[in-house]
């Protein structure tokens, strides 16, 4: 970036006081102290008058000759930065750099606007040579190490190198061990490769603290036990959620008119969630409700967001605005109930939700759990999902829906089907299937699968080609259980109508447990193959199982481990009852309550609108 004389006149955009016009006039005399400068600064900074920060150092650096001139043009490099012109940001870093080589927050710094511009490989040099640096120069700054050794890792994470973002992680737990948002990711890291046991502790790290700092996603996947899901959210939120400050104050009366009911997601795309919802806006009773979608979802250009788009009465983006911002926002549309398809997942924003712009905010489809989040005050669900006894272990109250509470999607696009062949599948072999993701495996089960293998001759297991370690790592598994490598077969990813019309060509799905399968598993069962699933004591051990139930196949749901093994073993070695169940699936699931799409909106809007009228 070129300092020009004129950037006084022109960089400014917040109003110039009297103040700041002398402190300009000072900087461009070349007359004001450092010192002076960074106050200055940072005065304007904290009044959120980053522009006239900016003003500043500009006509400092364009003014002043100083040997400590490399801490003016890192302080602009922050400014820039905090106002998004990341290219501008990389190249007062860059000055700094020049004029001071070995200035390691620089580095780090300008590793972020690197990685903001998308240029990751060069951001991840500059985070090894903010190590590199510490390391030359003993002793290190424990606060740098750790601020470059998680970087590190979370951007590896992002980018799929799981096994360089572990062995960062296990260095920065080597330096600290009581960091839990690093234990979190170590856990789920873990669990993403099918590295088990996934809690082995790092060294340093107690049990306790690789418990306690289980993200709720993660305990999803470890554990069947509804307390430790409810710990899991309550910490994590206690942990993670900043306080959103004061709620807006309750609406003085409602307008009159149809129920106004908003959605908020990050989701509606070509996402799980965006998959289940389309037909759900659709159908929405116009005469009855008016339906707004407020999101802060990327643009994917996909058929399907124009479709979910095109399903809502109105649609409101929100990713600019901070959550005071949007909540205010979702208020002055006077929303009578909030429908979250978040919960605790990735991109989600309960700031919003705390401070209560709507009167009835209800969670829905995005978290199969409890989210413990202040704001969430319903979940709409069933009476399978959540029976009775689950109910202590909530803070959401339940709202039931007569049916299964899943919606679904009649007009899913499914691609010819294909043959055994192109996938590698032998013809005349047994294929079981679980295309789930690789996280929800779990130790218990994947042995409990390589046994059923065992006892069926000629069978095989169909599995999605998640990542190389959680492949590797499942192929050294079942050899070490006498399993031949041949007898796993990973299917590669492809594109959503591809993926429903390979769901033909297996016999027998198996669910995963405790995590179950949720959009997969109506996806299952839309495309005729049978599903075998195992009911435990969670909202996320139940999800398969109240598809079955709703769809007419009872008998295809268990409630123990040596149970679900004994079926999937039944099934593998007769294969006329699988065609029996390929036939009835082919037969009446459509006219199942389980895909009766528009019954089960019937249900959701009777049920949300006791929320307003009750």
């Amino acid at each position: 970036m070129t300092v020009k004389d004129s950037a006084v006149q022109t960089s400014a955009a917040a109003p110039v006081d009297a103040t700041l016009h002398a402190a300009l006039a000072q900087a461009a005399q070349g007359r004001m102290p450092l010192a002076q400068l960074l106050d200055s600064a940072t005065a304007l900074g904290q009044q959120g008058r980053l522009d006239a920060a900016l003003a500043l150092y500009e006509a400092w650096l364009a003014h002043t000759d100083s040997p400590h001139r490399f801490v003016a043009c890192f302080n602009w490099g922050t400014v820039l930065g905090a106002l998004n012109r990341h290219a501008d940001a990389e190249q007062a870093y860059r000055q700094a750099l020049q004029l001071k080589p070995d200035f390691v927050q620089a580095h780090l710094n300008l590793g972020h606007q690197l990685e903001h511009l998308g240029r990751i490989e060069e951001a991840l040099a500059e985070w090894r040579t903010v190590l590199a640096l510490l390391d030359a120069a003993p002793p290190a700054d424990e606060e740098l190490r750790l601020h470059a050794l998680n970087n590190l890792a979370r951007a590896l994470e992002a980018h799929k190198r799981y096994d360089e973002a572990q062995a960062c992680m296990e260095q920065s737990l080597a330096v600290r061990s009581d960091q839990p948002k690093v234990l979190q990711h170590y856990v789920h890291i873990r669990q993403k490769q099918c590295a088990w046991p996934v809690d082995r502790t790092p060294e340093g790290v107690s049990r306790h603290q690789l418990l306690m700092a289980t993200s709720p996603l993660a305990m999803l996947s470890a554990s069947d036990d509804p307390a430790l899901q409810l710990l899991a959210a309550k910490q994590f939120v206690a942990d993670r959620v900043p306080a959103a400050g004061a709620p807006l104050p309750p609406r003085a009366q409602r307008r009159p008119g149809r129920i106004r009911i908003g959605y908020l997601s990050s989701d509606l795309c070509l996402h799980a969630v965006g998959l289940l919802t389309a037909e759900l806006f659709e159908l929405h009773d116009r005469s009855r409700f008016e339906v707004y979608g407020f999101c802060w979802t990327r643009e994917d250009g996909s058929a399907l967001r124009q479709r979910l788009l095109a399903a809502m009465d109105h649609h409101i983006r929100i990713g600019h605005l901070d959550d005071r911002a949007a909540a205010e926002l979702i208020r002055a549309h006077d929303i009578d109930i909030l429908v979250d398809l978040h919960g605790l997942t990735s991109g989600a924003r309960p700031g919003i939700l705390a401070l209560r712009p709507a009167p009835a905010q209800v969670s829905y489809l995005g978290f199969p759990g409890t989210s413990a989040l202040p704001g969430v005050d319903h979940v709409l669900c069933d009476r399978y999902v959540v029976p009775e006894a689950l109910t202590p272990y909530m803070t959401e109250k339940p709202l039931y829906v007569p049916r299964c509470y899943q919606v679904s999607d009649r007009k899913r696009e499914v691609a010819p089907t294909p043959q055994r062949a192109t996938y590698g599948l032998p013809e005349d072999a047994f294929v079981y299937c679980s295309f789930n993701n690789n996280f929800k495996f779990t130790e218990e089960l994947f042995d409990t699968w390589l046994r059923v293998l065992s006892q069926v001759p000629r069978s095989v297991l169909w599995l999605l080609a998640d990542n190389r370690w959680a492949e590797q790592n499942l192929v050294q598994r079942a050899e070490a259980r006498g399993i031949a490598r041949e007898r796993l077969i990973f299917a590669p990813r492809v594109s959503p109508a591809e993926y429903l019309a390979r769901f033909k060509l297996a016999d027998l799905f198996l669910d995963t447990f405790p995590y179950n399968a949720g959009t997969t598993a109506s996806d299952v069962l839309w495309m005729g193959t049978p599903i075998l699933t195992l009911s435990g004591r969670t909202f996320i051990s139940r999800m398969a199982g109240s598809l079955l139930e709703n769809v007419g196949l009872p008998d295809l749901v268990t409630t123990s481990l040596a149970e679900y093994e004994r079926r999937a073993v039944e099934l593998g070695r007769q294969p006329l009852r699988i065609a029996s169940y390929k036939r009835y699936l082919a037969e009446h699931s459509a006219a199942s309550p389980l895909f009766d799409v528009p019954g089960l909106v019937k249900d959701l809007e009777d049920t949300l609108a006791g929320l307003v009228t009750g």
